[in-house]
């Protein structure tokens, strides 16, 4: 606040509460790291009335306490069911793993309100979902995955249905908890059954390893050249499949470029040609699968932004008839078919059901990207997780004010982290049977808190359970299983 007193004009400082509410909308919104945060509040100190900038590790604390409330509170979505809350009518859980980082795995349970797609004009996204529960632990099978959601709903409910990808522990966990009496619909992601069908169709083709090594071999000789502009897109070999087609994309613009007849020695054409090496070969190839991998696309764009209902299907129909594959036709359009069938189930299928599982790959890749420090910390990254979905507001960050360190100490003083043994072991203060001692921790987890918890654990107390549950009942539909999952 600005005021004038006589010619001087003096800044007054702002309320913590407006303080601590910036700090959250720049770093969930704005996605600006903590030192980033630290700096810019340090730029603005004299317009903003402050006298010195909150440290990064201050702000550090501020998210994490943020993501501590929004686990407590979540059990308050079971009461917004019945009140036309943000969840109303029900929720969709999208569940997911990371990759490994450091020596743990992060699982998350996303919930999306299940009337999105009538709701919203766009694809789901991270403000639009609210994460309920993350747990970190060395690996995750069906077995550990169905514990965990079984914890979950004991406090949540049992949600009206599930996106995952088509992986075999997701798929065990979702049968197992389905034979606790707990079942719910499940919707294949359709980013990996698109990789899936592209995967079935030409990881064993004669042409792909041949065109694979060429872009390898064209990908040296570019860099540090006068082609460098014209190398080729960086593909990750773990689930390559996800994201191959840009490789295609790429080979099929740069075909075009090149001249017909030989080129003249010593110009630029010339040495476009010689970087090539078989690239030309595999024309027709690169063609095939350009061509089956951008119908699927544009399907999938549809389909992400306005949910899967008869409307978005009779668009898709179409598109697909120019799919020049005709068993990458066929399997798209039996997935289609099957995930309408869900739909319908779920009483979705004139306003869209969700079939994107994008929001939680978001929050992974996002959260990997700020403040993880020198190596990837399981731990330290899943704290932060439940930070990252909604936008803040005032209220919370008043809330974040009024916890107090011991309570937030509770949470992560008997975390170990992979920073803090870095820092001990190179200083000479620690020791590798510390380490060892740590290695044999548990690992991080967060789930809400039942507000009325029953003094016998082992029974679940759930009001949203499937045969009480506010919606249509949901039948276990399963995906064909000739389709290999999408991997490495």
């Amino acid at each position: 606040m600005i005021k004038s007193i006589g010619n001087a004009v003096q800044t007054e400082p702002p309320p913590k509460v407006d303080l601590v509410y910036l700090a959250l909308i720049l770093f969930v919104v704005a996605h600006i790291g903590f030192r980033a945060i630290s700096r810019v509040f340090g730029v603005f100190a004299e317009t903003l009335g402050i006298k010195r900038a909150p440290c990064p590790q201050t702000i550090i604390n501020w998210v994490m306490r943020l993501s501590l409330i929004r686990i407590h509170s979540a059990s308050d979505m079971m009461g917004s069911s019945q009140s036309g809350g943000q969840f109303s009518n029900g929720s969709i859980w999208i569940i997911d793993t990371s990759i490994g980082l450091g020596t743990g795995k992060i699982l998350a349970v996303l919930a999306l309100n299940i009337n999105h797609h009538r709701l919203n004009p766009g694809a789901p996204c991270l403000q639009k979902v609210r994460c309920i529960a993350v747990s970190v632990a060395h690996s995750w099978t069906g077995d550990t995955i169905a514990d965990f959601l079984l914890r979950v709903m004991a406090v949540m409910g049992c949600p009206s249905a599930y996106i995952k990808d088509g992986g075999c522990d997701l798929r065990k966990a979702h049968r197992l908890v389905g034979e606790q009496g707990q079942e719910s619909s499940a919707i294949d992601d359709i980013s990996h059954m698109v990789a899936t069908i592209l995967k079935h169709e030409y990881q064993d083709h004669p042409t792909m390893a041949t065109f694979l090594s060429a872009c390898g071999k064209a990908s040296s000789k570019f860099k540090q050249t006068i082609l460098a502009c014209l190398a080729p897109p960086k593909v990750q070999t773990k689930a390559r499949f996800m994201n191959v087609h840009r490789l295609f994309t790429w080979a099929d613009k740069l075909l075009r470029i090149l001249t017909g007849g030989r080129a003249l020695i010593g110009s630029t054409m010339a040495r476009l040609q010689q970087s090539l090496g078989q690239i030309p070969e595999c024309r027709l190839f690169i063609k095939r699968f350009h061509d089956d991998a951008s119908a699927l696309l544009m399907c999938e764009k549809i389909l992400k932004i306005k949910g899967l209902s008869h409307e978005t299907h009779l668009q898709c129909k179409p598109i697909l008839e120019t799919i020049p594959s005709p068993g990458v036709r066929r399997d798209f359009s039996d997935y289609l078919h099957a995930q309408l069938a869900t739909a319908t189930t779920l009483g979705l299928a004139n306003t869209g059901m969700p079939i994107s599982s994008d929001a939680i790959e978001s929050l992974f890749g996002l959260s990997k990207q700020h403040g993880t420090g020198e190596i990837m910390d399981a731990n330290r990254i899943a704290l932060r997780l439940p930070a990252l979905c909604g936008i803040p507001t005032k209220q919370e960050a008043q809330q974040v004010i009024e916890m107090t360190i011991a309570e937030q100490n509770k949470y992560t003083n008997d975390l170990s982290s992979l920073t803090k043994q870095r820092l001990e072991m190179f200083s000479g203060r620690g020791s590798l049977e510390k380490l060892d001692h740590d290695h044999a921790c548990n690992h991080m987890e967060l789930i809400p808190e039942s507000k009325k918890r029953s003094n016998y654990e082992n029974i679940f107390d759930i009001s949203l359970s499937s045969r009480e549950r506010y919606g249509p009942q949901s039948a276990h539909q399963e995906w064909p299983q000739h389709l290999a999952i999408a991997a490495s």
